[in-house]
């Protein structure tokens, strides 16, 4: 899973995805930039019983040497500004909004990162169905 900081869309991607591959997959994330992992992406994934509270932002040059089978991009900076990655890996793409950058009251904010949640979470069981 890739993103621009490693912290909010490819951190909930990361969860769910080694939710519903269970033992079929290694799953990994990073960014082309490390942010930290953002304390409302942790907490909307706690309220789906998913714990990512012990997940780290990692710099895609941290997994140079790993020969992946897929690449996932989650926003398009990131598809945008990755830099070479040495891989032979199925690249896949999908867009999602940054919750983090979401604006409003708390409760405005937090629907938003529900919303997103949603949507992640729906991207990640449908491609472990037709991937894995």
């Amino acid at each position: 899973m890739l993103c621009t900081g490693n912290s909010c869309r490819s951190q909930i991607a990361e969860g769910y995805l080694r939710h519903f591959s269970g033992s079929k997959a290694e799953i990994y994330s990073a960014g082309v930039e490390t942010h930290g992992v953002n304390t409302r992406a942790i907490a909307t994934m706690k309220s789906d019983g998913i714990d990512i509270s012990h997940h780290t932002s990692n710099h895609i040059n941290e997994y140079r040497d790993i020969d992946f089978d897929f690449v996932i991009t989650v926003c398009d900076h990131a598809k945008e500004s990755c830099p070479y990655f040495p891989t032979g890996a199925q690249k896949f793409h999908q867009n999602f909004p940054d919750p983090a950058k979401a604006t409003g009251s708390e409760a405005e904010i937090k629907h938003e990162f529900e919303r997103v949640r949603q949507l992640i979470r729906d991207y990640c069981e449908k491609f472990v169905q037709e991937n894995l």
